[in-house]
């Protein structure tokens, strides 16, 4: 089989570690911009399941996590990779969107628990 190119796999290799050095270092900043949205919200996020866990309703937590991921995470990340000019930013927003999803979950299941917690009050009375 015959040489590929100018045949200098050395030039090549050099190449190709300068490129991806520079395509991650431009890379992980534009997804970091994204990533620190998340950041502000996951201090919501974790004190809820936290709390959910300690009470014990571990199921919710699984159940608002793999919601969050497969519901949001990843049809928001296919999505934004279509979106032209591609970008990790656009691509890094799935995560938010997903915290913000999760968010909105234990709000409504609080709620709820709340409900049930006034209704056995009531009912022991």
């Amino acid at each position: 089989m015959g040489a590929k190119g100018a045949g200098k796999i050395d030039r090549a290799e050099k190449g190709l570690k300068s490129a991806v050095g520079k395509s991650f270092a431009f890379g992980i900043a534009d997804y970091l911009k994204a990533y620190a949205i998340d950041c502000l919200l996951t201090c919501f996020l974790f004190c809820f399941v936290g709390i959910y866990n300690g009470l014990g309703y571990t199921s919710f937590v699984m159940l608002e996590g793999v919601l969050g991921a497969l519901a949001v995470r990843i049809p928001v990340s296919f999505l934004m990779s279509k979106i032209e000019p591609v970008s990790l930013f656009r691509i890094g927003l799935a995560i938010p969107c997903s915290t913000v999803l999760q968010i909105i979950l234990c709000f409504i299941f609080l709620k709820n628990i709340n409900k049930v917690s006034r209704k056995k009050i009531t009912l022991d009375l």
